[in-house]
């Protein structure tokens, strides 16, 4: 398993620990007391280190290489999947995977950013940077859900919509305008979960949803922290001070109220133990579909207007006063 920088403290000392253990067991020499005190040391050195996430690190956890992948939750959470593929206009985009499956039973359509677990998956899936055809895709997929009544689960994970010449050719931007346009309007539930990476239009194109889920340890920007440091400061290298400036964890998001609930992880992130981390996914997926079932159509469409309205705060100016909204 990868591990990041910041970790070396503790998986030496429990490398320490595992050496300890083998040598008990090649030498029978009990070492039991030394590892009992080494297991509470890595135990609360574990607290410091993951309970002390600066913005910068929470970036590296959520595009960890064995971060989980849409098709990884898809699996541990619903049942029944079948993906549908194309956009019906141009072609096939494996950066964006969908289909219907059943969530405790229900019949629902669940669409997702993908990337690869390696190089060569990467590659195949473009490391998750949709085309138009994939947006496309998934509006197709959404409109399908609406017709047939089933609610809408999306997975965002994405550094952002390709950006290449093809992609521009095939009209990247009009794609994901039209997907937010068209999702504002759908009249059934569409809950967005942010799970690694959620980078500009290319997440916002699968995230206007009546209610927005992260996990605790993903972001959520209309910038990488690499190419806002570019732009402000002309040096990409301030990465990590600008992912401290630009307010885009969870917990951030949250407090500004653009963010519905925050998805605990397990400790050290999602990949230590899918199976944790999809149990707790689990408890607030079920919470909120159950929530926006009781709406009917065009409540959940104002219950969609009224989310959006309601972000951000602005101030009125007039002769004799100041009214902050």
């Amino acid at each position: 398993m990868a591990d990041l920088q910041f970790e070396k403290p503790l998986l030496e000392l429990n490398a320490k620990i595992e050496e300890l253990r083998k040598f008990t067991e090649e030498k029978d020499i009990d070492f039991t007391d030394e590892i009992v005190k080494l297991e509470a040391k890595a135990k609360a050195l574990a607290q410091e280190i993951y309970g002390n996430l600066t913005p910068w690190q929470r970036v590296q956890l959520a595009r960890h290489s064995e971060r989980p992948t849409t098709l990884d939750f898809i699996k541990e959470l619903f049942t029944d999947f079948i993906e549908l593929h194309g956009d019906r206009l141009f072609g096939e985009d494996s950066a964006i995977v969908g289909g219907i499956a059943k969530f405790n039973g229900q019949p629902v359509t669940v669409i997702g950013h993908q990337k690869g677990k390696d190089t060569k998956e990467n590659i195949a899936r473009n490391f998750g940077m949709p085309h138009p055809e994939g947006y496309r895709k998934a509006l197709r997929l959404m409109q399908q859900a609406d017709k047939f009544n089933r609610p809408i689960v999306c997975f965002i994970n994405t550094p952002g919509a390709y950006p290449g010449k093809a992609a521009e050719e095939r009209g990247q931007s009009e794609a994901i305008a039209r997907n937010l346009r068209e999702m504002a309007s759908f009249g059934v539930p569409i809950i967005s979960i942010v799970t690694g990476e959620g980078g500009s239009g290319g997440a916002l194109a699968l995230g206007v949803g009546n209610r927005l889920l992260m996990l605790e340890n993903a972001f959520y920007s209309v910038i990488s922290p690499e190419g806002a440091a570019a732009l402000l400061w002309k040096d990409a290298a301030q990465a990590q001070r600008a992912a401290e400036s630009m307010k885009i964890t969870a917990h951030d998001l949250y407090q500004l109220g653009i963010v519905d609930e925050i998805v605990a992880e397990p400790m050290g992130g999602a990949h230590r133990n899918l199976v944790q981390t999809c149990a707790f996914l689990r408890e607030s997926l079920t919470k909120k579909l159950t929530e926006l079932q009781t709406l009917d159509r065009e409540q959940l469409v104002i219950d969609r207007y009224n989310k959006y309205k309601s972000i951000g705060k602005f101030i009125t100016f007039t002769e004799n006063t100041i009214t902050t909204v």
